[in-house]
């Protein structure tokens, strides 16, 4: 595996984890500016995770890292994103499958794992890199508390 160097997040927890995964998936972009990516095509992504917290789980865990993997690499790889309709639309540009809109998506479906979780841990970035020239960062908004 080739050694990545990801934008850094600055925050004041004590942990910060990183899962790296490759997703296969297709999609298109669903607007006429998209060109030749209106036709479905597929990618490779490249996805990192950011995880951080100040407290571990009972198991001595920020997060286990399979349960990211299971989060995102089961959910995605070998599908079409356009068809997870609960996720992506059709009509509303935030939510096209475009490069953010993935890192977007994928925060939002690991966040709302996480805020399940007894230790709160946060995603504080998503990084994909859709073809070894282009790459989109997601930070989420902090609210409150300055990261």
């Amino acid at each position: 595996m080739i050694q990545q160097i990801y934008p850094q997040v600055q925050h004041s927890y004590q942990f910060e984890l990183n899962k790296d995964m490759h997703i296969s998936a297709a999609h298109y972009i669903p607007h006429d500016d998209a060109g030749k990516c209106q036709n479905v095509h597929g990618h490779t992504y490249f996805v990192n995770l950011t995880i951080a917290g100040d407290d571990l789980d009972d198991s001595g865990f920020l997060v286990n890292f399979a349960s990211l993997k299971k989060l995102v690499h089961k959910r995605f790889d070998h599908t079409i994103l356009n068809d997870h309709s609960e996720l992506f639309s059709n009509q509303d540009p935030d939510y096209f499958p475009t490069t953010e809109g993935i890192a977007r998506v994928i925060w939002e479906v690991v966040q709302k794992e996480l805020d399940t979780k007894a230790n709160k841990p946060k995603c504080v970035q998503v990084f994909v890199r859709e073809t070894p020239t282009s790459y989109v960062v997601f930070r989420p908004k902090q609210k409150g508390r300055q990261e």
